[in-house]
């Protein structure tokens, strides 16, 4: 008789035939110590779903599905990755997550309380298993920015517990991701299983998941750490620590929480129309991360002949940011700009270097593509020196 996991797995490949190329690197194995699943990478690379046949054999094939979708959805978004020590911050972080993926899954989404309903209640009817989807009036954003929001409606509304949500949601998923490797080589286990399984069902992926694939596959070239740290000549990692010295805004007899931040940068990004797709994505990927070390924002300048967008980037904005210009290129007008009204610490410029090289007083890191222009990078490195520019 067929295994309950195993009739949801061909009928999610008949859904798409994503779903039977990601169905290859997983091992399964049954466990009644589980409550209903958990994931793991294995030392061998692939992998692991344990599950427990009896819970989900009496939560029929469509409930499977599901959670395997749910699963497989925290790899792609690259949420096994994330970790969070602290026991109340780990819940938000639990729910957001699952709002920004289970808005994708329409077997948990009929199932599912918007977030905002969900934090409004603070608490479910007996005996249901929760799910979590978007909030109604935030649709279609990341786990980063649902996590923001949820801080952001405790302050509002002044709710400090989600110790109920968080014991019946459970019941269904832990979170509890384990990995038999390093989490570096979890990394490329995950990019190379991803790309993998995207490159052989183009144009049949599953709803909500071809860019959160772009961001997982373009593993950043560059570390940045070490990359700002050398640009500035001191450490530009952001810490955060409690202290006395700072009220928390919530609770008066708790210290509140003091960040350090990194050097004030400014990026700007060069839109001009010779510049393609591709090499957006590689950008994106790396002023991604640059923001992640910068502790959460940078000023962004979109620039071609002139400066076309001016906007705060903060941690996971990729998913909703326009691209502007595509014109010729002229990229002293945004130096210029930057300069005179920003007054930033350094300025790091995204170019294909088919342009002329601008003339800047503040110290600067020119990234370039691929596929850029010799003249370019030497005529930077003669202005600059060999410590200004660094290319793909």
């Amino acid at each position: 008789m067929q295994d309950i996991v195993e009739k949801a797995w061909i009928e999610l490949s008949k859904e798409s035939i994503f779903f039977s190329y990601a169905r290859m690197r997983f091992d399964m194995l049954k466990s009644e110590t589980v409550r209903t699943v958990k994931l793991s990478i294995t030392s061998n690379g692939n992998f692991r779903l344990i599950y427990n046949p009896r819970r989900l054999k009496s939560k029929g094939i469509n409930f499977t599905k599901a959670i395997i979708k749910h699963e497989l959805y925290h790899i792609i978004f690259g949420h096994i990755f994330i970790k969070i020590k602290n026991e109340r911050l780990k819940g938000i972080w639990d729910l957001a997550m699952d709002a920004s993926i289970n808005q994708y899954i329409y077997e948990l989404d009929a199932l599912a309380k918007p977030l905002n309903v969900m934090l409004g209640e603070g608490h479910a009817p007996d005996n249901e298993i929760l799910f979590v989807t978007a909030p109604i009036d935030m649709p279609g954003k990341t786990a980063e920015e649902y996590f923001q929001y949820c801080l952001k409606f405790f302050e509002d509304n002044k709710i400090i517990d989600l110790e109920e949500i968080q014991e019946q949601r459970e019941e269904t998923d832990s979170h509890d991701f384990q990995m038999d490797v390093s989490e570096e080589m979890a990394f490329d286990i995950v990019s190379e299983f991803i790309q993998e399984s995207y490159d052989k069902s183009k144009g049949d992926m599953p709803e909500g998941l071809e860019i959160a694939v772009k961001i997982m596959t373009k593993k950043n070239k560059f570390d940045w750490k070490t990359v700002l740290r050398r640009f500035f000549g001191s450490s530009v990692i952001t810490n955060k620590y409690r202290s006395l010295l700072k009220p928390n805004r919530r609770y008066d007899d708790q210290p509140g929480w003091v960040s350090q931040r990194g050097p004030n940068v400014c990026v700007i990004l060069d839109t001009s129309g010779s510049i393609i797709e591709e090499e957006y994505d590689m950008f994106f990927s790396e002023i991604e991360d640059i923001s992640k070390v910068q502790g959460g924002k940078i000023k962004l300048i979109q620039a071609d002949k002139k400066v076309q967008s001016i906007s705060e980037y903060n941690k996971g904005n990729w998913k909703d940011l326009t691209l502007k210009g595509s014109g010729s290129t002229d990229l002293q007008p945004a130096v210029d700009y930057v300069e005179k009204n920003i007054r930033p610490e350094g300025i790091i410029i995204f170019t294909d270097g088919w342009v002329e090289v601008p003339a800047i007083s503040r110290r600067v890191l020119f990234v370039l593509s691929k596929k850029y222009n010799n003249d370019f990078y030497n005529e930077v490195i003669s202005y600059y020196g060999k410590q200004s520019i660094i290319n793909f």
